[in-house]
């Protein structure tokens, strides 16, 4: 079991949804927390919010943005030290079929789901390899298991995000370094990002996902979906059905091609 107590976290997209929640519970398990989020006022209210629960620190910062990135990990560097544990939670989804995706749907949503989490973890993983000890948690998506309608390019960033999280976990083993990399796929969260989605399987509330993925870092636990039966329902049935067979099950059955027809997603999205 790894204790979160007197590690310094950074979470990414920390000031509202679950990382407004992790940051939370880390700070109750006695982590210094460093919120990364792009809405200043957001940040400003969870600090006020959950500043008496420990040391918790918040950056304005659009990780889209490389340069961002760098600056502001350099001054996370020069102010707060070395980031023991990281989360890469920031996510953003346009909810649209393909073709009414505008040139900036895609870069925009490319930049925070994909490239993001690669170049936040750039900045970080040097000190990580020089104290030989970090944690890094990627939050992909369910949707980067299974393809599905009007998530072309959401789930395009998510398959990047797992197949990018559990190669660099793969590297930390073969380095033999005391690094672990968690890859989390939940189903769809309440939070708002998802607004309007129908869904025959449980919509998953906030809180409960987030204590699963602070328990799944505290277990060094490798790749995570939640539900559970999420990974097997996909792995099994992509492995054993033809794609028409599996298509069925999983638009007929499951209902999971229907799940965005009503999407509105959050309004300031």
């Amino acid at each position: 079991m790894q204790q979160m107590k007197g590690k310094t976290v950074l979470i990414t997209g920390g000031a509202s949804g679950i990382g407004k929640i992790m940051a939370r519970l880390l700070l109750e398990r006695g982590a210094k927390v460093l919120l990364w989020d792009i809405n200043k006022l957001k940040i400003d209210e969870t600090i006020l919010e959950l500043s008496s629960k420990g040391m918790i620190v918040g950056f304005v910062v659009d990780v889209s943005e490389i340069n961002q990135i760098q600056e502001t990990a350099k001054k996370v560097k020069q102010e707060i030290g070395v980031v023991d544990v990281l989360v890469n939670n920031a996510g953003i989804v346009a909810g649209k079929y393909f073709h009414e995706h505008t040139t900036l749907d895609i870069s925009k949503t490319m930049a925070i789901n994909a490239n993001a989490p690669m170049q936040v973890t750039k900045e970080f993983l040097s000190d990580m390899l020089d104290q030989n000890f970090g944690h890094i948690c990627n939050i992909a998506s369910s949707g980067g298991l299974i393809s599905n309608p009007k998530m072309t390019v959401y789930a395009a960033s998510k398959w990047s995000v797992i197949g990018w999280s559990d190669s660099l976990r793969l590297e930390m083993k073969l380095l033999k370094k005391n690094i672990h990399v968690t890859t989390i796929m939940p189903y769809y969260i309440n939070t708002g990002m998802f607004d309007g989605v129908k869904s025959k399987i449980p919509i998953l509330e906030p809180e409960t996902a987030a204590l699963i993925i602070i328990k799944a870092m505290e277990q060094k636990k490798r790749m995570v979906t939640i539900p559970g039966y999420i990974y097997r329902l996909t792995r099994i049935g992509q492995g054993f059905m033809s794609v028409n067979v599996f298509d069925w099950f999983a638009g007929k059955v499951l209902g999971i091609y229907k799940t965005m027809e009503h999407f509105t997603g959050r309004k300031n999205n």
